[in-house]
Order: structure tokens, then C-alpha cells, then sequence
């Protein structure tokens, strides 16, 4: 058992949606955080009070990337999880929760480049490329790479990716 599952045991999870934007050539969108510099990820974020996944997912895109032109092509059938670095718990969420239990989605981009905005009211990213998911996986934050790689596994088979 790790420093995180033994420390931070009690604590539950936030719930959350994941993004997985898929543009005409099969890349994924990925922004780079504006708090950490160098990681890369794709959009998130929680799910609001009496708000249910998919419209959590449209208003997340709007907030991060400034847009909802998307279709739905799948989802996770259970949440997945990931824990906060031991060193990060009190950092985020006001220590509330050990990490993150989110509902993933891929979605087909309908737009086109012109329509990403990143530089939102509340911008979470400083820069946004579309990436390969190998790309993506070795520059995003180490204690979420088990959790993409399960996504990939969920989501892969509806995104036929090069």
C-alpha cells in the first residue's frame, strides 16, 4: 500500500468527467496546465451539484477550451480513479478528497482549430496542441498515467487512432 492509499484512505473521492477530444485526424486535444508547467492533459473537471456527466462534460469544454462543438461517440461504462501524490492532497480541493473519480467520454470534435479558445475566463491552460495518445502519455503528470492508459483501453476501441 502506498503513501497516498495508507495517509489519505478516509478521504473520498471528487467526482469528475473527462475529455477526450478527438479531431478528423484521430489526435487528441491536450492542453498544457497553467499551474504546471510542462504537463500536459487532456480537459477535466468536476461534476457540479445536481448536474449529471454529460452536461458536465459540454460546460467543462466551454470553461477550458472555449467551445462545445462536439458529438458524443462514447463513454466509460464504470468511473475510473486516480490519487493525488501524497505531497499534493492538501493542495488541491482544500484537502477534501484523496483525488479523482471520473466518468470519461470521447467526443468528435465538429469544429475547426479557429474554434478552440483557450484563453477562457478561468484559463487552465497556457497552450493546446492535438497529440498522438503516445505523445500525450509522456508528457502528462506521472500519477495519471495508469488512469489514461485505462482510458485508452475503454475509449480506443470507438476512435480509431493512427
Amino acid at each position: 500500500m502506498d503513501d497516498v492509499s495508507s495517509s489519505f484512505s478516509h478521504l473520498p473521492y471528487r467526482r469528475g468527467v473527462g475529455i477526450m477530444l478527438v479531431n478528423a485526424e484521430n489526435r487528441v486535444f491536450a492542453g498544457e496546465r497553467l499551474d504546471i508547467r510542462g504537463a500536459w492533459q487532456m480537459p477535466q473537471g468536476g461534476i457540479d451539484e445536481g448536474e449529471n456527466p454529460v452536461d458536465a462534460v459540454y460546460r467543462e469544454m466551454e470553461e477550458e477550451i472555449g467551445t462545445r462543438k462536439a458529438e458524443i461517440i462514447a463513454e466509460t461504462p464504470d468511473w475510473l480513479t486516480y490519487d493525488l501524490p501524497r505531497e499534493s492532497v492538501g493542495k488541491f480541493w482544500k484537502g477534501r478528497y484523496r483525488g479523482q473519480a471520473q466518468k470519461w467520454f470521447a467526443l468528435r470534435f465538429t469544429g475547426s482549430d479557429a474554434d478552440i479558445n483557450i484563453q477562457t475566463e478561468h484559463p487552465e491552460f497556457i497552450a493546446w496542441r492535438w497529440m498522438t495518445p503516445v505523445e500525450l502519455n509522456a508528457q502528462i503528470v506521472p500519477f495519471k498515467r495508469d488512469l489514461y492508459a485505462a482510458v485508452y483501453r475503454e475509449l480506443a476501441p470507438h476512435v480509431p487512432f493512427r
